[in-house]
């Protein structure tokens, strides 16, 4: 890209394509004239996705960002945790995967638009504004109260009991949503006098009183086993889990019936193994015809597909570095 003919290359692309997508800081693609004024001229109809840590606008856009910092300086840090422990990064780049998600459907939104008017759009994608507006209900908790939600570890703030328990022999999730449910579970675990208090009858009261709540279900969960509760949980209709690792989450029965792992034939490494896209769809299903390209894989058919280079101009700028 920072030679001439790569960059004649990316402009000849843009002329017919409906999409570009940029990972590049502010400003970046500027100097190579190939921002979006640039190809907006050469392509009316482009839609020009760029995604970077901050956005194009305000004091921090000629910064870069990466999903650590970008989940600590969005709050997610601040409620995620215990509540006497340093405060934690979720265990995946969240705000990279949803940024990547917010980007498809905007981009699906001005191909509409495209459709209807022939007119392109820039699409401004930030990895701040996203991380801000996954905060979900621990924003809206803050919007309505004024109060900065703290770290719980594995409780919820709005719901009690909500969170993992010691069993007998691991830990479990236990997620009563509602009064019914939290009834059900006191009859189970033989604490009936749980759900006479009045101080648990409603979930409201359970939270005001969870500090005296949640270290008498702590004792009752530690009487059985995890597959014991599991069990007798499902059986009466108590939201539980398990807490899996990896290796325990692609051998679950529901995660196998739902075709969640895959394999794709590889030209070199043989039979790779690879995630499915979790998207059912009924009329036109997901179809996986081939693994993960390698390195300029499809530079050649591309490029002679949509520009029309011959075999000797792939071979000449190969030779220049411009293509891999």
């Amino acid at each position: 890209m920072s030679q001439p003919d790569g960059q004649a290359l990316i402009r000849d692309l843009a002329k017919d394509c409906d999409v570009l997508i940029e990972n590049f800081k502010v400003g970046g693609l500027k100097k190579y004239s190939l921002d979006y004024p640039a190809l907006q001229r050469i392509n009316p109809g482009l839609v020009y996705c760029s995604i970077t840590g901050f956005g194009q606008t305000g004091p921090y856009a000629d910064r870069a960002g990466y999903d650590f910092m970008i989940q600590a300086m969005g709050g997610m840090m601040s409620v995620t945790g215990e509540a006497d422990g340093l405060p934690m990064k979720i265990g995946v780049a969240l705000a990279d995967v949803l940024t990547g998600l917010y980007a498809a459907n905007a981009i699906q939104a001005a191909l509409i638009h495209q459709q209807k008017t022939g007119e392109g759009q820039f699409i401004d994608m930030a990895l701040l504004d996203v991380q801000v507006a996954t905060l979900a209900n621990q924003a809206m908790n803050y919007l309505a109260t004024g109060d900065s939600p703290g770290r719980l570890g594995n409780a919820h703030p709005n719901i009690v009991p909500y969170q993992a328990f010691q069993t007998a022999d691991g830990y479990i999730i236990l997620a009563i949503g509602n009064d019914a449910q939290f009834e059900r579970f006191c009859d189970l675990a033989n604490c009936s006098e749980l759900a006479a208090d009045e101080r648990f009858r409603s979930n409201s009261n359970r939270v005001k009183y969870r500090e005296t709540l949640v270290p008498r279900v702590a004792r009752v969960m530690l009487q059985k086993s995890s597959m014991d509760w599991l069990d007798a949980l499902n059986g009466r209709g108590i939201p539980c889990g398990p807490i899996n690792n990896l290796e325990q989450v692609f051998a679950d029965p529901q995660v196998q019936h739902r075709g969640m792992r895959l394999e794709l034939d590889h030209p070199v490494a043989g039979k790779v193994a690879s995630v499915a896209n979790p998207i059912k769809l009924s009329a036109t299903p997901v179809e996986y015809q081939q693994a993960p390209p390698m390195l300029g894989e499809h530079t050649n058919s591309v490029l002679s597909s949509l520009l029309g280079l011959s075999d000797q101009d792939l071979d000449l700028l190969r030779s220049r570095g411009v293509i891999a």
